[in-house]
Formats: structure tokens, sequence, C-alpha cells
């Protein structure tokens, strides 16, 4: 195994079934499969999977190395965001493979269009496409005028 490229940070999900999550992630988000070790009952020990230029790793449930999946119907306080060409599309996709719609695509102050789903799996995914370029200037102004329409009465 070259480790010569190994990242600063890695990023590690755990999940009750990692097989049927490395299933999901391919048909939802378009990941490839890396690298797989099999515990000796069969299941998922560690895996590999990129999404775009993104390596994560992903393993089922293991107490002796503390990694215990969300409880059931829980949400992840994190959320990974995925920089796409086709916002609309890949929000599509997700939902057509099992996620759950959280927010659908809409254009943001910010200068991207993006969605939000939840993945069987409690993990949040968004997905962000450019599309307008903005200064700090008037991103600062549109974010002063954004908070101010989000102000309590």
């Amino acid at each position: 195994m070259d480790t010569s490229k190994e990242p600063t940070v890695s990023i590690s999900l755990t999940v009750k079934d990692a097989a049927q999550a490395l299933a999901f992630y391919r048909t939802a988000l378009g990941a490839k499969e890396c690298f797989r070790i099999n515990a000796p009952d069969g299941t998922v020990a560690h895996a590999e999977f990129t999404i775009g230029n993104t390596l994560l790793y992903i393993s089922g449930e293991a107490e002796a190395w503390h990694a215990l999946a969300m409880p059931e119907g829980g949400t992840a306080s994190c959320l990974f965001s995925i920089a796409s060409e086709d916002c609309d599309a890949a929000y599509e996709r997700a939902v057509n493979a099992g996620a759950k719609p959280l927010s659908p695509p809409a254009d943001q102050f910010w200068g991207v269009r993006s969605s939000m789903v939840k993945d069987p799996f409690g993990y949040r995914w968004s997905f962000s496409q450019r599309v307008e370029e903005l200064s700090e200037e008037e991103l600062s102004k549109r974010a002063e005028k954004f908070f101010a329409s989000m102000a309590k009465p």
C-alpha cells in the first residue's frame, strides 16, 4: 500500500452495515471503492472510497475501537459538502437512491445553488454549485442583508 499520499486529515464514517453503505454511496454519490478489509465474519472492517478527489474511510461498528454507529433515526452533527457541476441532478440522484430530502435545490446569497439530503445512516450531504463569483465586499453586503431579514421583530 502506497502511503506517500496519505491525507493530513482523514474522515472515517462508522455505520451498522458498511457494505450496504458503500453500495448506497456508489449509487447516490458516485463513490468509488478503493480498498476493503473484511473481518472474519465477512463484514467490512475497514474500506476506503473516493467521492471526486476526496478519500473517505468507512467501517462497521467495533466497540473495541470505540467505533459506534449513530442510533437509528439519529443525525450526525457534521455535514459533508460536495462541489457539483449540477446541484439539482446530484440532489435528485441521492433522493432517488433513498436519501431523505432536507433542503431542495435553491440559490443562496453566497453565490451557490445548494441542496441537502440525509443518507440512511444519519449523515447529511449537501450539494453546491457555484453560480456567481462574488467579491468579499458584495458577499458581506449580502450576508448583512440576509441576517437582517432573519432577525426577530
